[in-house]
């Protein structure tokens, strides 16, 4: 363990300052300052000796989480990343972007603010950057098995490098012009900047995955050619089918989808020239959704600089106290603030859209509203509410339904469940041998933890059917395994 009487010495969490709002929303930098090591040490010497710790089960990928936070305390840079590294291949991916369920089921968190081990994890792979120890791990031998992985998300990104280290031949085929599938274009710059994405494909690269980009696989390559090429498939394409907002008024221009509003963004971040690129300047946009990718959008419009930005949520304002209903370790639903609220715009709760109003040339002009409250088991209109926001920028981030069906679904005849996920039995294997499925594509739309979780747990399936014998890659989680955040 860390410092015995740390928890008593520190009883404050410390976290990185935020760089000032009216200098990051002149940028795409990511918002957090440099954390002195000293106070990141003093942090990590909180975690204490519990017995029983909790932030294992609370954390999909079964994270060292004590172990490498007394590493981390004691300078120990070298062991420390050894241990993180033992179970999650992308801990700077999740050090940035994963909402830490681990530390809602820190037992600290119980009577104390928890420990900062998101913040630990992600000092402890800079520094190994930094000190140049993540090297590339090559296989001593090829098997002489090849494998397709479909998609180049966390999820792919991860079976593919557990497969191509246990000698397997792995080629990932991804649509877009470069990997990454949305931590390279969903993700916004000031959450990640891209060349955290990038020395991460350069080690894969070192290490002997191929990376086919610009393919769309479904079309371009069929489901029939990659069973004839390849000995087994991973698909790891993501839930990709959007949730829409059928009202009237729904065909007005200016009315965008998030992920057709955030990887032009993300593009002209990096210095490309995107043709037609709808922008939020000089507007007042309206975001649908109070989650992650609705934040994105938030932080994005900033920095393009709209008018106004005002974010829609039918469900109430959550509180500020876990409710009892979510007890601990598991995760609560609070009122939480992003960075991107943290820049400014309204939040508005338990409200539901009417109808979009257009203007002379059938673009959007504004949104109808009204107020709502859940009773009876759905959503009732509350009398006497409704109102008019002004808007000529509308941005749907309502989540996403499931992979798309059209194409190399259909084309693979896989089996798919009543939310149209791919079925998977106990080793990842779709109803078509030889087919395996991991992240979003066969669990729905979850976390990058989980996503980086069932990476792994396929590729040790993936490794035992094309050896015959059981796997030695380590399995993080059956399929069945449900998370502890909705």
């Amino acid at each position: 363990m860390a410092d015995p009487q740390g928890f008593l010495k520190y009883r404050e969490r410390e976290l990185p300052e935020r760089r000032p709002v009216p200098v990051r929303i002149m940028d795409w930098k990511e918002v957090y300052e440099a954390q002195p090591v000293d106070q990141l040490q003093r942090q990590a010497s909180r975690c204490m000796d519990c017995g029983i710790p909790f932030c294992h089960s609370g954390c999909p990928l079964g994270n060292l989480i004590p172990e490498w936070n007394d590493l981390a305390w004691k300078g120990d840079w070298r062991e420390a990343i050894e241990r993180l590294h033992a179970t999650n291949n992308f801990p700077e991916f999740t050090g940035r972007l994963c909402p830490a369920p681990c530390e809602t089921a820190c037992v600290l968190g119980i009577n104390q603010p928890a420990v900062t081990i998101k913040q630990i994890e992600v000092t402890t792979i800079e520094k190994a950057f930094e000190q140049q120890r993540v090297d590339p791990q090559p296989p001593d031998r090829l098997s002489g098995k090849t494998v397709a992985v479909i998609g180049s998300g966390p999820a792919g990104l991860a079976a593919a490098q557990q497969l191509t280290r246990a000698g397997h031949t792995v080629a990932v085929y991804e649509r877009a012009d470069a990997p990454g599938g949305l931590l390279r274009y969903g993700i916004p710059e000031f959450k990640m900047e891209k060349a955290v994405v990038e020395r991460r494909i350069r080690q894969m690269e070192a290490e002997g995955t191929r990376f086919r980009c610009n393919v769309e696989v479904g079309t371009e390559l069929t489901g029939t050619e990659l069973m004839r090429r390849f000995d087994a498939v991973v698909l790891a394409m993501g839930a990709t089918v959007r949730r829409d907002l059928p009202v009237p008024g729904r065909d007005a221009g200016g009315i965008l989808q998030a992920m057709d509003f955030l990887p032009p963004a993300n593009r002209v971040a990096l210095g490309e020239t995107v043709e037609g690129q709808v922008t939020a300047e000089g507007k007042d946009v309206i975001v649908i959704g109070g989650g992650d990718t609705g934040a994105d959008c938030i932080g994005t419009s900033h920095r393009q600089g709209a008018r106004s930005v005002t974010s829609l949520e039918i469900m109430p304002q959550p509180g500020a106290d876990r409710p009892l209903t979510q007890p601990w370790p598991t995760y609560p639903m609070l009122f939480r603030v992003a960075s991107a609220h943290e820049e400014g715009g309204e939040r508005v709760y338990a409200v539901s859209t009417k109808e979009f109003l257009k203007d002379e040339q059938g673009n959007v002009s504004g949104l109808r509203l009204s107020e709502v409250e859940f009773k009876d088991g759905g959503f009732h209109e509350v009398p006497d509410t409704e109102r008019v926001l002004p808007a000529q920028l509308v941005l749907l981030a309502m989540g996403f339904l499931g992979p798309q069906q059209e194409g190399l679904v259909e084309q693979l005849g896989v089996e798919v469940d009543g939310r149209t996920n791919i079925k998977r039995d106990r080793s990842y294997m779709s109803s078509v041998p030889g087919v395996f499925v991991a992240g979003d594509a066969g669990r729905g739309q979850s976390l990058i933890v989980w996503a980086i979780a069932e990476g792994r747990s396929a590729a040790n399936g993936v490794d035992a059917y094309l050896t015959g014998k059981p796997s030695n890659l380590p399995r993080p989680i059956e399929p069945t395994d449900r998370p502890l955040v909705v």
